[in-house]
């Protein structure tokens, strides 16, 4: 196993989190191309773990200014996935310490980036992207909202601990006619941009007896106006989106509040 930087040979299992295999991966439309081309040049950071010439981890980094959190002059780990599915695309890679060799190659990363620390968000329950982990990797809880953990490990004494971003308003209700699905993208997450197309494609189903609105959240003054990054709301009520509810659950949810107009 080896970690290597991102090429244009390993861009596409990149923008897919290593799930081409997916066919829900195709609901996820184009928003993590349209962001890498956008982020490419503003400080991301990208780094894969090969085995026998296929990609098995990844880890993508952004400046803390690009990122869900405030701090000054630290990086941000947007996510450390190593591949999981067991008899699909490269297989179960997980328990073979891909996790920990890509932490550590992007924290001599940013080290050589003259950055004073690295960031990274965790969850407090025992799944997807664990708090616990990154603790036994030596990082600190620095902040918290709800079961999103904030952790960073400082490389210099002066740093500053970093912050969440927290949400600012949320959307209202729809009209008495109307009801109203709201869909923040921010486009960094292939499983938060198929909750946003699954949303706008069930949302077009109902005509005029549902209002859509899109939040473009990779806009910076528009994500600080709202402090929510990627998320679903329909009819002021905020939905679970992890994991990704299917796009049945999701029209069926709308549906029931149009029955109710």
């Amino acid at each position: 196993m080896e970690i290597v930087d991102l090429t244009e040979k390993t861009l596409n299992p990149y923008l897919v989190c290593l799930e081409d295999w997916s066919e829900d991966i195709k609901d996820a439309g184009n928003h993590k191309a349209l962001w890498y081309g956008k982020m490419k040049d503003r400080g991301l950071r990208v780094k894969l773990a090969v085995k026998d010439g296929r990609v098995c981890g990844m880890i993508q980094y952004v400046p803390i200014e690009h990122a869900s959190a405030e701090g000054e002059d630290l990086y941000f780990i947007h996510c450390i996935w190593v591949h999981g599915h067991k008899g699909k695309g490269v297989g179960n890679m997980q328990k073979q310490g891909m996790g920990t060799a890509l932490l550590a190659a992007a924290e001599e990363d940013v080290r050589g980036l003259g950055r004073k620390g690295l960031v990274a968000w965790g969850l407090s329950l025992p799944f997807w992207m664990r708090a616990s982990w990154f603790k036994k990797q030596g990082y600190k809880k620095v902040d918290r909202d709800g079961i999103s953990v904030l952790l960073w490990k400082p490389f210099v004494p002066d740093a500053e601990p970093p912050r969440w971003i927290r949400p600012k308003k949320k959307p209202a209700r729809g009209e008495k006619d109307r009801v109203a699905v709201t869909a923040f993208c921010s486009g960094w997450c292939p499983a938060q941009n198929m909750v946003f197309e699954r949303a706008k494609r069930a949302a077009a189903e109902f005509g005029d007896g549902v209002a859509f609105r899109e939040v473009d959240t990779f806009d910076r003054k528009t994500y600080l106006e709202w402090g929510i990054a990627d998320a679903l709301f329909i009819d002021g009520k905020a939905v679970r989106t992890g994991p990704p509810p299917s796009y049945a659950k999701i029209r069926k949810k709308i549906g029931k509040k149009v029955k109710r107009r």
